[in-house]
């Protein structure tokens, strides 16, 4: 039997040998093999992903599916075969900087009120930038709107070393490339297989704080993400998956003192958003945002737990409206932010 390493870096892929191709030899490359161990989870896939791999790369773990079980399932089927303390959860687009994970080891190790961590998450092809899926640590606001230490909405900002301070106050740290504990990661319920794909990882880290651990962000970790890789930002189906899950996470998270009052802010603010889908001729995301809504008030059913804290307007960041910050303010930097 193998000895366990104290990593299991798991990859979930589907019908991805081109992004394989591109990105395992770096990952294989970049991390350091006496701590970590590749695992490769594929989703039933249909072309050549796990073919390449044994061809290439045979000390690699395969753990097939039989089918596409989602971001969510996929990760929670793979995570339950662990024996490693850590995951974890890396796309299969993100190439890391030499010494990664032996950071996010580290500060795991000497921090263990944290559950959770990202490194900074660069642009793959902008490598000056950070990128939008994670940045340099995520929060929420107070309208449930996911913001990020580097990226507000859809500008990224260019990383000069402005945010390198290690933080563990977030609300939430990317799925792109996320360190958890294995244990609190089952116990917390892992990812919600109903969201499928899209903010699971949000939700998740919500339950990991609701569970009395800080999540965090180590900066002198860092990965280059390409973004995309599965579906473009304005592809509908993504459009629908970001509306409708952002509504479930708040209605499962929220007490049931607040909760009203936020999804009837959000059921406004989505109005405005599908008014703008129409308004600019895209008719499919407008669709998309109804489906979304529609889908939320059949779904929204099989949640019948609630908290007893809320974590939205607990701090600066929380409290925030982000909407009126980034378009009524001007503020596009985070570091600018009303303080």
């Amino acid at each position: 039997m193998k000895p366990v390493k104290p990593i299991d870096i798991i990859i979930l892929n589907w019908n991805g040998e081109r992004l394989l191709r591109e990105y395992l030899p770096q990952v294989v490359e970049k991390s350091d093999m006496r701590i970590s161990r590749i695992v490769v989870a594929d989703n039933g896939s249909k072309d050549r992903s796990i073919q390449y791999i044994k061809d290439n790369y045979p000390e690699i773990e395969i753990l097939p599916f039989d089918r596409n079980y989602g971001f969510a399932e996929g990760y929670n089927r793979a995570i339950a075969e662990s024996e490693s303390e850590y995951v974890i959860l890396l796309n299969s687009d993100v190439a890391p900087a030499p010494g990664w994970d032996t950071e996010l080891l580290v500060y795991m190790e000497e921090h263990p009120g944290v559950g959770a961590c990202q490194p900074k998450i660069l642009s793959y092809n902008n490598p000056e930038y950070f990128e939008y899926a994670g940045a340099c640590g995520g929060y929420i606001d107070r309208n449930g709107y996911p913001y990020c230490r580097g990226r507000i909405f859809a500008t990224c900002e260019k990383d000069s070393g402005q945010y390198d301070t290690e933080e563990d106050n977030l609300m939430w740290a990317s799925g792109a490339a996320l360190m958890v504990r294995r244990t609190l990661y089952l116990s917390a319920g892992g990812l919600d297989p109903r969201f499928f794909a899209h903010m699971e990882e949000i939700d998740l880290c919500w339950r990991i704080r609701l569970a009395g651990y800080r999540i965090a962000v180590v900066p002198s970790s860092a990965v280059y993400h390409l973004g995309g890789g599965s579906l473009p930002a304005d592809n509908p189906k993504k459009t629908y998956l970001n509306f409708r899950n952002n509504l479930l996470m708040l209605h499962k998270n929220l007490p049931d003192s607040v909760r009203g009052k936020v999804l009837l802010r959000r059921r406004l603010l989505d109005t405005v958003a599908w008014a703008r889908f129409v308004l600019t001729l895209s008719f499919a995301n407008a669709a998309a945002v109804f489906r979304a809504h529609r889908d939320f008030a059949r779904m929204r059913r099989g949640y019948v737990t609630a908290p007893e804290v809320c974590l939205l307007e607990s701090d600066r960041e929380t409290s925030l409206d982000i909407l009126s910050e980034y378009y009524l303010r001007g503020h596009k930097r985070f570091e600018a932010l009303s303080k």
